[in-house]
């Protein structure tokens, strides 16, 4: 009999260990933009990444009996500094996962502190090609969308027979992705001109001379196309007047505040990554109602991306069961479906970039926003786009 109560306490306790040993933090580091040029993109994504998590935990903030901690650190939108964090958030605080930056100079000079750990880097939302192209290696995931993605959806929705363009960009890795992307993706169009401008530009007259006289005396529509990020008005290059040569003016998304500069141009149209009102699903309903509950406005570009950050940690984590083996996350990982704000996106197996809808917008004004409001021409799904894979895998 005592032999029988011995052996019986001796699996309770190797069971009440098991069970020690299998529950433990799981820790998610956040770096991002907290403060510099960036940080009104960045604090949106801080935003979304907490709310999905708690969304796709069902607010218990855990995976398996596993508590998920999110620890914050600040990039300043500097590449040295991001690498440092990145570095300190896997060696000194034992991070699992590691989600950002905002800046794509941040994002490469991260890249090998990834590989070097050994630790995925699920970036978020900075975009340059080279983050899933040249410069990436197997422990990089992206949910945010590629300067491909922005790019190509953009030349869907323009590029028509007897269209003139020109773009205007900025001269970072940003600004010449996304122009290579747009031009690769033209089939009917004629581009003519690429003006590119420092990051720090506020004077646009010069630009906007150059590219006026490019497409001033072109055949049928003129278009400038123009992919900015961050500080600076582009647009204000429609106080020139480009229409008295026929010209428009074309552009993709951006955040709220940015949009009221949209305003002076109705009927623009373009592509964009999300707008609060577009997207129809049960993830986006959530998102809406829960903002405008906890800040009393509505959900942001970049929360948006923040928040299929969050879900796309969490699905994974509940593949492996709340193991954060990097191996089992990444096979986990790969071809992964899950539910976002903007729909259903898909980690493609060769890049591990997600693959996602994008929106036609056309510009419309409404007194009762302060921003111009950007209404759905049409989704433009996942394949229709042609989105290059530029790894070397």
């Amino acid at each position: 009999m005592r032999r029988h109560v011995l052996t019986a306490l001796a699996v309770m306790c190797a069971a009440t260990a098991a069970t020690a040993v299998q529950a433990k933090d799981i820790k998610i580091a956040h770096i991002y933009c907290k403060t510099g040029i960036l940080e009104a993109y960045a604090k949106q994504t801080q935003v979304g990444l907490q709310l999905g998590l708690e969304y796709a935990t069902k607010g218990t903030g855990a995976v398996n009996g596993n508590k998920l901690v999110l620890i914050d650190k600040d990039d300043q939108c500097k590449p040295d500094v991001g690498k440092a964090q990145l570095t300190a958030a896997f060696q000194d605080d034992k991070a699992d996962i590691a989600v950002g930056p905002t800046h794509s100079g941040v994002a490469l000079a991260m890249l090998p502190i990834a590989e070097e750990f050994k630790k995925i880097l699920l970036v978020e939302p900075a975009v340059a090609d080279a983050i899933t192209g040249e410069k990436w290696n197997k422990y990089i995931f992206r949910t945010g969308r590629n300067s491909s993605q922005d790019a190509i959806s953009n030349a869907v929705a323009l590029d028509k027979e007897g269209t003139t363009i020109a773009t205007l960009a900025q001269d970072t890795a940003f600004g010449r992705d996304g122009v290579k992307a747009f031009k690769g993706a033209l089939k009917k169009s004629k581009l003519v001109h690429e003006e590119y401008l420092p990051a720090s530009t506020t004077d646009f007259t010069a630009g906007a001379q150059r590219l006026f006289d490019k497409l001033k005396d072109q055949p049928g529509r003129k278009v400038i196309w123009i992919v900015w990020a961050g500080a600076g008005n582009p647009f204000k290059i429609g106080d020139l007047n480009p229409g008295r040569y026929g010209i428009e003016i074309a552009t993709g998304g951006n955040i709220l505040p940015a949009m009221a500069a949209y305003k002076a141009f109705p009927g623009m149209e373009g592509a964009l990554y999300y707008y609060y009102g577009i997207p129809k699903n049960p993830v986006n309903n959530w998102l809406n109602t829960e903002h405008y509950k906890r800040y009393k406005s509505p959900p942001d570009f970049f929360t948006a991306g923040g928040m299929a950050a969050g879900i796309a940690v969490v699905e994974a984590l509940k593949k492996t069961n709340g193991d954060t083996n990097t191996d089992k996350l990444i096979a986990a990982m790969e071809g992964m479906s899950f539910e976002t704000p903007k729909g259903k996106m898909t980690f493609r197996k060769e890049d591990h970039q997600a693959m996602q809808s994008m929106y036609h917008f056309k510009i419309k004004n409404d007194p009762a926003f302060t921003w111009a409001v950007p209404e759905l021409v049409r989704e433009i799904k996942p394949e229709e786009m042609d989105i290059p894979i530029r790894n070397k895998r």
